[in-house]
């Protein structure tokens, strides 16, 4: 597989690269031990217009900044008191738009994932949703504005072969954010058992 080093392969709206990741890897190294994920579920926002971005107040603060910087950056934030949610900033400096990765298939590692999301004994329910993926892989605020381009504990691979067809749908529990919480922003892969419920 190839690592996704590009700078520019992140240069891109939000939507485009919310489909573009679908069927990467999202690889992980914990203690010289690989995990290796295939994203399947991702939302797009589309940054100060859209009312369901952390940036649509259109003021920076220390939360939100990262999403003014360059394409490839991770952005995580906490929700609920415990559950991180992984996201990947899209586009260019100070076009605030992000990547939301919702549900993750494993790949490789599945015994590192079993022991990270302890007495969890259902495969399908290792990393099917945004707080389970990051506990599977450990993600947390250490990595808030990590470079996905330069980072040996954290990247992203190419997967040559996409042979899916993508399904198109609302964005979940947005409801604060009027008209754009029926926005066809939230992209998967059709017919994948891990994909969120």
């Amino acid at each position: 597989m190839e690592k996704i080093v590009n700078r520019d392969y992140f240069r891109i709206s939000a939507n485009d690269l919310a489909i573009k990741l679908l069927g990467n890897y999202l690889c992980r190294e914990i203690s010289g031990k690989l995990i290796k994920t295939k994203i399947v579920e991702t939302e797009a926002y589309m940054g100060e217009f859209d009312k369901a971005s952390h940036a649509s107040t259109k003021n920076k603060t220390e939360r939100n900044s990262i999403l003014y910087m360059d394409g490839g950056h991770v952005y995580i934030y906490l929700i609920y008191g415990k559950y991180y949610c992984f996201n990947i900033v899209a586009n260019r400096k100070r076009k605030p738009e992000s990547v939301f990765i919702r549900a993750v298939e494993p790949v490789e590692g599945l015994e590192t994932i079993k022991k990270n999301r302890k007495n969890i004994h259902k495969e399908i329910e290792l990393t099917n949703g945004p707080g389970k993926l990051s506990m599977a892989l450990e993600l947390d605020k250490e990595f808030n504005k990590k470079d996905l381009t330069n980072n040996k504990y954290l990247w992203l691979e190419k997967k040559s072969n996409k042979n899916f067809k993508i399904k198109r749908d609302r964005r979940v529990n947005i409801d604060y954010a009027e008209e754009f919480k029926n926005k066809k922003w939230r992209f998967y892969i059709m017919n994948n058992r891990f994909v969120s419920n």
